[in-house]
C-alpha cells in the first residue's frame, strides 16, 4: 500500500491557513491588499468580537466578473504574477493567490462582486472549503468580503488566539498601517459596530498622521526625502529629541508595503543614537522605494519580512539620510561626513583631551543632583533607613558629564550618575505608592493629550489606577483627554510624554490591570526616569551625598532597569592595563 498521497485541496487550503492567517487580522490584511490591489480607492472594514465572529472588507476597486470569483477561490489563482521572473518587478501587495482558499478554508466566507460594465454581480458563499451556493446579486461596482464564524472548522485555532483586546489592538494596527501606506485612498474602520476611526484621501502623508495618529503627534515630526544610487527615503520623521519609549511609532514601508525589515529598523535607531537618550526609540513613518529586483519580498508566509539584496548598501544610505536631516534640523552645516571604513556610522567623534573635568573642592557651591535638595520624607512620618557605611570614597571630578570619579582604597570606581539617581528614586516612589501618599500639584492649565484608537482603550482601562498613583487624567470627547494634575515631582511640561511612555509599557503588557503590584513596579520605573535632572556640574558635596544615598538603598549596584550604577577598576587591574 502507498504511503505518500495527495493532500485533498481541502486539507491543503487548511494547512496553507496555518501559515498564512494566523490570527483575524491577517485576514483583514489579506482582504486589505486585494481591495487595493483592485484600484480601490475607497476601503471599509468592520469586524465583531475581535475578528472570530465577522471580518468584513468592502471596496470601490475594479471588482471580478463570475469566472474570475470562481478562479480566485481556487490555489495559487492570481492575476498578479504568470511567472517566477514577475517576483523581480512586483507592484502589488499580493501575489501568490493563497489567501481567500485559505480563508474560505477555516471560516464561513461570503464574497459579492462587481465589474464595471455587468448588470448584476456574483455572490459566491463558502463554508468551511465547500461552496454552498453561487448566484447573481446587486451591488455597486467592487467587492465585498464577509469572513464569520473564523477558525470554526479548526477549533483548536482558536485556543492560541489571545484575548479580543489584544487580537481588536492588532486588527486596528493593521488597517493604520494600510492607511498611511495609501494616504490617496479613504479608509473607515468600525468595531462592534463603533467607529474606531474615519480618514478620507489626503494629499499626503502628514495629513494622513495628523488623521490617525493625531495632530499632537504629527506636531513633532519634520519631512525627510533623499535619493542615491537608485534608492528613495522619504517620509516623516521626529526632531532631535522626539522619542518614544516603545517601538511602536517607529513605522517602516519597503516600497509602500509595511514591513518589520531589520536592516531598516536597525539603520533608523542608528541614526538617532545622537539625537535621543538612551532607551528611547524615533518617531519614524519612513518609506523606502528601490528597485523591486533589489527587495525579496517572498521570504515569509504573511509577508512581514523582506531581504534586501544589499543589506550594508540599504542601512548606509539610511543611516546617512537620517542624520543628515536631524544635523539640518538642529541647525549643523555641511553634509553629513563620510564614515572611515569599518567605522560604524552615528558613533561619537574622539574624545577631547584631557577627559576630566576637575571640580571645586569642599568648599564650593555644588549644584543639587535631583530635583530637591534633600530627600522628601515617606508619607506617613515613617523613618528612613539608616544609612549604613558609606563606601570611603574619594571625589576627583566628573568625566564626560555623566559620570562621577572617585578615588577608593582598592583603586578607582566611575559612577554612572544618572543610574544612581534612578535607582533612589525608583524605591522611593515605590515607597510612596505602597503607602498611598503620592504628592499631587494640580495644572492651572490642563494639558490636552490626544491619543489613537488603540492607546486611548489602553489608558480608559488604566485611569483609575493612574489616577491612585498621581496622574488626574479626564476624557475629553473621542480620544481627547486632559491631564489636569500630576505628582509633584513630574514637571507639567512632561505630562504628556510620560503617559504616552506608560501608555507604551501597557501596550507590551508591562503594566497588566490583574497585577497591580507587577504595575506599580512599572511605573515606579517609568517615573524614575523622568524624575531625574542631572546637572551638567557637580561639586565634591552632592557627589558624596549622592554615593551615600545610593547605598542606602536595597540594591545599590544597579539601575531599575538593571544597568550598572558603577564600575570599580582596582589595582591588579590597573596594573594589568598599564602593563606593570
Amino acid at each position: 500500500m502507498a504511503k505518500v498521497r495527495i493532500l485533498p485541496d481541502r486539507v491543503a487550503n487548511q494547512i496553507a491557513a496555518g501559515e498564512v492567517i494566523e490570527r483575524p487580522a491577517a485576514v483583514v490584511k489579506e482582504l486589505v491588499e486585494n481591495a487595493l490591489d483592485a484600484g480601490a480607492t475607497s476601503v471599509v472594514v468592520e469586524f465583531a468580537h475581535a475578528g472570530r465572529a465577522l471580518i468584513r472588507v468592502e471596496d470601490n476597486g475594479a471588482g471580478m466578473s463570475p469566472e474570475d470569483a470562481r478562479t480566485a477561490l481556487e490555489r495559487h489563482a492570481t492575476s498578479k504574477i504568470a511567472e517566477a521572473g514577475d517576483l523581480d518587478r512586483l507592484s502589488t501587495f499580493g501575489f501568490r493567490g493563497e489567501a481567500l482558499p485559505s480563508i474560505a478554508s477555516v471560516s464561513r466566507f461570503t464574497i459579492r462582486t462587481r465589474e464595471e460594465g455587468r448588470d448584476s454581480g456574483t455572490e459566491i458563499a463558502v463554508h468551511a472549503g465547500r461552496i454552498v451556493h453561487e448566484k447573481a446579486c446587486g451591488r455597486p461596482v467592487g467587492t465585498r468580503v464577509d469572513v464569520e464564524h473564523l477558525f470554526e472548522p479548526v477549533p483548536a485555532r482558536r485556543k492560541f488566539l489571545k484575548t479580543d483586546r489584544t487580537e481588536s489592538a492588532h486588527i486596528v494596527n493593521c488597517v493604520r498601517l494600510y492607511a498611511l501606506a495609501c494616504p490617496g485612498a479613504s479608509f473607515a474602520l468600525y468595531e462592534d459596530g463603533r467607529e474606531v476611526f474615519r480618514s478620507p484621501r489626503c494629499p499626503g502623508l502628514a495629513e494622513r498622521v495628523a488623521e490617525i495618529f493625531g495632530k499632537q503627534a504629527a506636531e513633532g515630526l519634520v519631512p525627510i526625502d533623499a535619493c542615491e544610487g537608485g534608492m528613495r527615503l522619504h517620509g516623516l520623521v521626529g526632531a532631535p529629541g522626539v522619542g518614544r519609549s516603545t517601538r511602536h511609532d517607529m513605522v517602516a514601508f519597503v516600497n509602500s508595503r509595511p514591513v518589520d525589515s531589520r536592516t531598516v529598523n536597525g539603520a533608523l535607531l542608528e541614526g538617532y543614537r545622537e539625537a535621543l537618550p538612551q532607551g528611547r526609540y524615533p518617531v519614524a513613518f519612513v518609506f523606502l522605494e528601490c528597485d523591486p529586483a533589489q527587495v525579496d519580498v517572498n521570504v515569509h508566509p504573511a509577508k512581514r519580512e523582506v531581504r534586501f539584496r544589499s543589506e550594508a548598501l540599504v542601512r548606509g544610505f539610511v543611516i546617512r539620510s537620517l542624520l543628515r536631516r536631524l544635523r539640518e534640523c538642529a541647525g549643523g552645516a555641511g553634509p553629513a561626513p563620510e564614515a572611515p571604513p569599518g567605522a560604524v556610522l552615528g558613533a561619537p567623534a574622539a574624545l577631547p583631551s584631557p577627559f576630566l573635568a576637575r571640580e571645586p573642592g569642599p568648599g564650593a557651591s555644588g549644584a543639587t543632583e535631583h530635583r530637591f535638595a534633600e530627600p522628601a520624607a515617606p508619607p506617613g512620618g515613617a523613618a528612613r533607613r539608616e544609612a549604613g557605611v558609606a563606601p570611603a570614597w574619594r571625589f576627583l571630578g566628573t568625566a564626560l558629564s555623566a559620570y562621577a570619579l572617585f578615588e577608593t582604597p582598592r583603586g578607582l570606581v566611575l559612577l554612572d550618575r544618572r543610574a544612581a539617581h534612578e535607582r533612589i528614586w525608583y524605591e522611593r516612589l515605590k515607597e510612596q505608592f505602597s503607602s498611598g501618599g503620592v504628592p499631587v500639584q494640580r495644572l492651572l492649565l490642563p494639558v490636552p493629550l490626544e491619543l489613537n484608537p488603540v492607546s486611548s482603550a489602553l489608558l480608559t482601562d488604566h485611569l483609575t489606577f493612574f489616577q491612585r498613583h498621581g496622574l488626574e487624567i479626564s476624557e475629553f470627547g473621542r480620544n481627547f483627554f486632559r491631564v489636569e494634575a500630576v505628582p509633584s515631582w513630574l514637571e507639567p511640561g512632561d505630562a504628556e510624554s510620560f503617559v504616552r511612555d506608560l501608555l507604551g509599557a501597557a501596550r507590551e503588557g508591562r503594566m497588566p490591570a490583574t497585577d497591580v503590584d507587577l504595575a506599580r513596579d512599572e511605573l515606579a520605573r517609568v517615573a524614575a526616569a523622568k524624575a531625574v535632572r542631572l546637572p551638567v556640574a557637580v561639586g565634591e558635596g552632592a557627589a558624596l551625598a549622592l554615593v551615600r544615598e545610593l547605598f542606602e538603598t536595597s540594591t545599590p549596584g544597579s539601575s531599575p532597569s538593571g544597568h550598572p550604577t558603577y564600575v570599580e577598576l582596582n589595582h591588579s587591574e590597573l596594573a594589568r592595563r598599564f602593563q606593570k
